[in-house]
């Protein structure tokens, strides 16, 4: 495919990461009318995990594949897919500036006739795949949730504004680790243009930025992404942000954000001879790698975890914890420690009711700790993470026993007097 051609007033920014997602994946181009519009080449044509396109801070226990596209007024994009054997799953639409467009979550998509959501119903999950199946639109009209449709473009998106945005699915927690799609095909897709519907096959294998890292090509991808997502996080995490404090952020527009998670966050800078600590209580959750349903009544959220990522664009995650990974004592309260491999003490790796997560690079002198709560039931609102910043309350108030305290430590205070000595 040539290059991009591009007749819209939009910012070199986006122009740049556009034109790279499109020149790379083969996936869409911009112009001027409809019927010039270039096709979709392959379907999925991006995949992020904790190892591959690691940017926006990413969850470690979830993998996402990008669908990017061009839609224009009466175009649509139909998926046909099957419910995984998984924690979760969403769909998610973004505009060219990587804000959230629409979510459609996995309990909300209504199966097809003969067909059940285990989302909704714990007897599904024993259906073979083909028992498990739903369809979904993507629309560029008003979107109803109740017909499975989500929507491709921002609500009166202007006749100036690229009529393009990324198509984006989750799947958190596989029940099989080996399966990151929770072991079902990735959804099929199909474009609808005029009277003309084209299937789109699958690609062969995600794009892989490191094939052309070095080159032009690559380098101006990766200087796309780290502007436009450097941007972002800088407003999402200003520098005045006080360390080892959990805040809510300012913002996560432009993060690729997930409409069903919220985050709070505390900065850590590397110091030799001492680590990070944090303490609270642990919600409850549906362990469905231990075989429980996520319908399963009394879970405080669908899942929760504690990522530790560098404070440096692109903002990849180093390592996390996903509830079902951390251990909690006898009062249902975690710790986590968090610091180079010399500077943990052998007390906290030694201790079963301790999480270590490891600094990573110390190149990287600033990191930043997320606390996730996906979907927190009405009853534990009141102090999940969503709740304060629906509130406006700081959350160290509105969270009470289930909020991140974090501190400093030395490394031999720690191992002398364990975790209660540095809260002293």
């Amino acid at each position: 495919m040539g290059p991009v051609g591009c007749p819209y007033r939009v910012g070199m920014r986006l122009s740049a990461v556009l034109g790279a997602l499109a020149v790379l994946g083969g996936a869409v181009t911009a112009a001027p009318t409809a019927s010039a519009a270039p096709e979709l080449a392959c379907a999925w044509q991006f995949m992020s995990d904790a190892t591959t396109l690691n940017v926006a801070f990413p969850d470690a226990d979830a993998t996402y594949w990008v669908l990017p596209y061009t839609l224009f007024a009466g175009d649509r994009i139909t998926l046909s897919g099957w419910y995984p054997n998984a924690r979760y799953m969403s769909l998610n639409t973004y505009g060219t500036d990587f804000d959230t467009v629409d979510t459609l979550r996995d309990n909300e998509i209504t199966p097809d006739d003969g067909n059940a959501n285990p989302f909704t119903d714990p007897t599904a999950a024993a259906l073979s795949p083909d028992r498990r199946r739903w369809h979904v639109t993507v629309t560029t009209g008003p979107a109803d949730h109740g017909r499975n449709e989500i929507a491709a473009l921002p609500t009166g998106a202007g006749t100036q504004q690229l009529p393009a945005g990324f198509l984006v699915i989750r799947v958190y927690v596989p029940d099989d680790a080996s399966s990151p799609t929770g072991g079902v095909p990735l959804p099929q897709v199909s474009l609808t243009r005029g009277d003309r519907t084209v299937d789109i096959a699958t690609c062969s294998a995600p794009f892989d930025p490191a094939a052309v890292t070095g080159g032009p090509l690559g380098s101006a991808a990766e200087s796309a992404f780290d502007s436009v997502i450097a941007s972002a996080a800088a407003a999402a995490f200003p520098g005045n942000t006080p360390e080892a404090t959990f805040v809510d952020p300012a913002s996560t527009s432009g993060l690729f954000p997930n409409g069903d998670n919220k985050y709070v966050g505390a900065a850590l800078s590397h110091q030799p001879g001492r680590v990070a600590v944090v303490r609270g209580r642990a919600p409850t959750f549906p362990d469905t790698r231990a075989g429980v349903p996520v319908t399963e009544p009394g879970a405080q959220v669908r899942y929760w975890s504690m990522c530790q990522n560098d404070l440096v664009s692109p903002y990849p995650v180093v390592a996390c914890a996903a509830d079902f990974r951390t251990p909690v004592d006898e009062s249902g309260y975690y710790t986590y420690v968090i610091g180079t491999a010399e500077d943990v003490p052998a007390a906290a790796v030694t201790d079963p009711t301790v999480t270590v997560l490891p600094w990573g690079s110390t190149d990287v002198a600033r990191k930043v700790l997320f606390l996730r709560h996906m979907l927190p039931s009405p009853q534990f609102h009141p102090n999940s993470v969503q709740a304060s910043q629906d509130s406006g309350i700081d959350p160290a108030t509105s969270m009470g026993e289930y909020y991140p305290r974090a501190t400093y430590c030395a490394t031999a205070t720690y191992q002398a007097g364990g975790y209660r000595a540095c809260f002293d």
